[in-house]
This record gives C-alpha cells, sequence and structure tokens, in this order.
C-alpha cells in the first residue's frame, strides 16, 4: 500500500509538472512585470506562487463535492478533463505556451491594474488552470488513505515551490535557454501531457461504458 500511494503521488506530481510547464510561464511572467522593480517581481512570485498553493488544495479537497453537487461523475469529469488536457497538449506541441488559456480583455485589463497581476492572470489561469484542477481533484478521488491524502498535499507544496522558483528565476532563465530552449521544453512537456491526457480518457471511457474496455480486451 506505501508503495502504491508513493507511487501515485509520484505520477500526480510528474502530470503536474508536465501541465504547470514553469518554463513556458518564464517569458509570459517577464512581460507582465517588466515595469516593476526586483523586490516587487519578487512579490509578485511569491504571490503567484501562494495563489496556485491556494487554489490547488482548494480543487483537490472540495473538487469532488461540487462535482457531486451538480451531479456530474467523476468519470465524465475524467474524460472532460483527458479533452482539456489533450487541447493543452497540442498548444504546448506547436509551442504556444503563452496561448494555453486565453482570458478576455477585461480580465486582462482588471489584473493589470491591480497587485493582484500575481493571481490573474499569472497565477490563475495560468499556472493553475483547468489541467492542474483536473488532476487533483482526480488525484484526490484515488487517495484512499491518509498517507496518499498527505502525498497530494506534499505534491502541490512542491508544484508551487517550483512555479516560485521558475518566476524568481525568470529573468536569467530567459537570457540562459532562449526562445529555442524554452521552445523545446515546452513540446518534452506537452508529449508527456498527451500521454497523460489519454491515461484520462481511457480510464473515465472504461468506466463509462464497460462493454468497450471488454471489447478493447478481446
Amino acid at each position: 500500500m506505501l508503495g502504491a500511494d508513493i507511487h501515485g503521488a509520484l505520477r500526480t506530481l510528474i502530470a503536474l509538472l508536465a501541465i504547470l510547464n514553469p518554463i513556458g510561464a518564464v517569458p509570459i511572467f517577464i512581460a507582465l512585470t517588466n515595469d516593476e522593480s526586483p523586490a516587487q517581481r519578487l512579490q509578485t512570485a511569491k504571490m503567484a506562487a501562494r495563489a496556485v498553493a491556494v487554489v490547488l488544495l482548494i480543487s483537490a479537497f472540495l473538487g469532488e463535492y461540487i462535482l457531486r453537487f451538480f451531479g456530474i461523475s467523476i468519470a465524465a469529469f475524467q474524460v472532460a478533463g483527458g479533452m482539456i488536457l489533450m487541447l493543452l497538449a497540442l498548444n504546448m506541441l506547436q509551442a504556444k505556451s503563452g496561448g494555453r488559456y486565453k482570458h478576455t480583455p477585461e480580465e486582462a485589463a482588471e489584473g493589470m491594474q491591480k497587485e493582484a497581476v500575481a493571481v490573474v492572470p499569472l497565477a490563475i489561469p495560468l499556472l493553475a488552470g483547468p489541467g492542474t484542477m483536473v488532476t487533483v481533484i482526480i488525484a484526490h478521488n484515488r487517495s484512499n488513505t491518509w498517507l496518499a491524502s498527505g502525498l497530494l498535499v506534499v505534491d502541490i507544496l512542491i508544484i508551487s515551490l517550483v512555479a516560485y522558483a521558475a518566476l524568481r528565476l525568470a529573468e536569467p532563465l530567459s537570457r540562459r535557454m532562449g526562445v529555442t530552449g524554452i521552445n523545446i521544453s515546452t513540446r518534452i512537456f506537452g508529449l508527456i501531457l498527451a500521454a497523460i491526457a489519454v491515461t484520462f480518457l481511457a480510464n473515465g471511457l472504461s468506466t463509462l461504458f464497460p462493454g468497450l474496455h471488454a471489447t478493447v480486451i478481446s
């Protein structure tokens, strides 16, 4: 059981890293904070990382109850989530890291007018978007022990620290990697994410349509 919990936690962590694609967020962070001082950029990175942690923790532990309230099964959510992740993966495979989640001009203006640029659009939806929310909700649904739930919290905290580190080092990373390096990183994460999306879709469809699973096996 311990081994299964650790394996599940590692799988979730890899999925979150692929979806988050912190390297891909570097140029966007620089663009959003180009008029800030180094101290202000540091504060923005901290706020964004905290927002990511809060959003993912709420999604993980309350998301399933929200789904039940609307009468949505986990299997249906897996299929929908797999489709979202696949669309995201296809964008990433084309190195479209900046176009992963679109927000309206009004949302962008609201984010730029406030200190909350760290929250919108940086943390939500750029870092903690639909893909990461789907992943933590499904991971929590699979958590059958307190250890598994605790490991999921650890995964979320690690992801938040990774996001903070990437944003904190955004300027030197951007200089060293360049556009080509960031695009290569985005495509690698996209390939991993596509495989994860297929797994989500397969698991959800096999639960919704047991006959389909039997047909595939035969």
